[in-house]
């Protein structure tokens, strides 16, 4: 399964289209909604930090180095796009397969 279409692979990467939601007390997966990866983001949109919360949370969370794991289009955008390495593929998939069987939270 490729998650509803919200991960795609190019040759030895991942894409991972992602909806932001900063400002929240602690980083954590919502669920999976309109083809995208909804996650909280503990950090405000200021200064590209929760950009940097958003691409530290998820390396932590796939078990990939934080360098592997980087923004590839909407900076200033609630949606986006994320570059992350072939190797976290397995795990990704687990996480949007445990979405899937849970309920939807939040917004």
């Amino acid at each position: 399964m490729e998650g509803g279409s919200c991960i795609r692979v190019s040759g030895n990467l991942l894409y991972l289209d992602v909806k932001a939601l900063p400002g929240a007390s602690r980083s954590q997966v919502l669920g999976l909604g309109a083809g995208r990866l909804r996650v909280k983001v503990a950090a405000a949109p200021q200064d590209g930090k929760a950009n940097q919360e958003l691409c530290t949370y998820l390396a932590k969370l796939l078990n990939c180095p934080r360098k592997a794991v980087s923004l590839c289009s909407g900076e200033k955008s609630r949606l986006k796009t994320l570059r992350l390495p072939l190797s976290a593929k397995e795990k990704l998939e687990a996480l949007l397969q445990e979405q899937w069987t849970l309920p939807a939270q939040g917004p």
